[in-house]
């Protein structure tokens, strides 16, 4: 069967989280993914928005999103479903004769279209919500009323996903795993081997995308996914920071979304996880100094179980000394750390190239996510199949 391709459709200023965990999540399904804007071109980025949800959401700039095909260029038949990240974009293109055409033209060949947040005023401008059951942030609630739809409230914590036929719809990042799913679902997916347990170790600063696109990658596959955290307890919250490549001689950092732990360090039973995932950022200096987490480490080592590290998550590694006579990569900043230790170090050329090394997988920086994630899924046997 021919690969699965998908289409979604951006601008400057959408949600940094509704657009990058589905984008990079269905890559590592096996899904094709085109990232386009009208008026940009493939290589042009736009520019991305973190608003944190609290009564109300404000805003903080994202990262920068490479897009990798022209608007122009598009022909719909090639596309087997839309997808429209929220944020403020929708704003503009639900102005935007040819994006609010592009919509329609998906709505009449009954492709599967997934929108989340604000994109649903797009939906809205292309009339495709008349008489339709659907959900979205809720300040857009009296548009799409206006429009036709059947408005389905979400719920307190804003995962709430609506389908109805080919259309589905969601309120926030914070359900992209169950809005992913379904979207998977509608294209025609099949997951297996999902009945997996995996942990992720955090701390404040971590990388923004290196713990929120795996994490919500392995719970849109329907895996249990928690993360932890030493001196903090489930239901706190680690603060991510944005790296970005912006052609500086390092990454520039700002900071990312507020993490919600879901579980308690002291409260691990590591013999009950099936693989492990060290995010990275500069919260790997501080892990790599907990003699708790050297030992968390080296149970997941010893028992020859997965462990996903990325970018500097390899410090922590180091650390915990379990590197000597691996094969593996990092970001260059940690290569030191990595070859100290006694590991074989990998060139990581281009950045977004990922190895594996009997159970350790490692990568050097997000843009490898879909590979980085793909490499995992394949050691714990989790396949989606079109």
């Amino acid at each position: 069967m021919a690969q699965k391709k998908v289409l979604v459709l951006c601008g400057d200023f959408m949600e940094d989280a509704e657009v990058i965990v589905p984008f990079q999540a269905l890559q590592a399904y096996g899904v094709s993914v085109d990232a386009v804007s009208p008026g940009k071109k493939a290589g042009d980025f736009c520019r991305t928005g973190v608003h944190q949800i609290h009564q109300k959401f404000y805003e903080r700039l994202g990262h920068n999103f490479k897009l990798n095909a022209t608007f122009d260029e598009i022909d719909v038949n090639s596309y087997d479903g839309l997808l429209i990240p929220g944020g403020r974009a929708p704003e503009h293109l639900s102005n935007n004769p040819s994006a609010v055409e592009l919509v329609t033209k998906f709505a009449s060949a009954r492709k599967p279209i997934a929108s989340v947040c604000h994109s649903g005023l797009i939906l809205a401008a292309a009339g495709v919500v008349k008489g339709r059951k659907c959900t979205a942030f809720p300040t857009i609630r009296p548009v799409l009323i206006a429009a036709g739809a059947h408005w389905i409230e979400p719920d307190e914590a804003w995962k709430t996903t609506v389908v109805d036929g080919n259309l589905i719809t969601a309120v926030a990042y914070t359900g992209n795993p169950e809005f992913i799913r379904h979207f998977v679902k509608a294209l025609g997916g099949n997951i297996t081997g999902s009945s997996k347990r995996i942990l992720f170790l955090c701390e404040d600063f971590m990388e923004d995308y290196e713990v929120t696109v795996p994490f919500q990658s392995f719970k849109a596959l329907g895996c249990h996914v928690d993360a932890v955290c030493p001196n903090k307890k489930a239901g706190e919250f680690c603060q991510t920071a944005i790296h970005d490549f912006e052609g500086d001689q390092s990454y520039s950092m700002k900071p990312g979304y507020n993490f919600a732990l879901t579980a308690n360090f002291d409260d691990v039973n590591a013999s009950s996880y099936d693989a492990l995932v060290l995010p990275g950022g500069i919260s790997a200096e501080y892990l790599a100094l907990e003699e708790s987490v050297h030992s968390l480490i080296k149970h997941f080592m010893e028992s020859n179980k997965p462990i996903a590290s990325i970018s500097q998550g390899q410090q922590i590694l180091a650390a915990a000394d379990v590197l000597k006579g691996k094969k593996c990569t990092a970001h260059p900043v940690a290569k030191l750390h990595v070859t100290i230790a006694g590991a074989t170090w990998l060139e990581p050329d281009p950045i977004d190239r990922c190895f594996t090394d009997g159970n350790l997988v490692t990568g050097a920086a997000w843009p490898g996510h879909p590979d980085f994630i793909s490499q995992l899924m394949s050691l714990l046997g989790i396949k989606v199949g079109f």
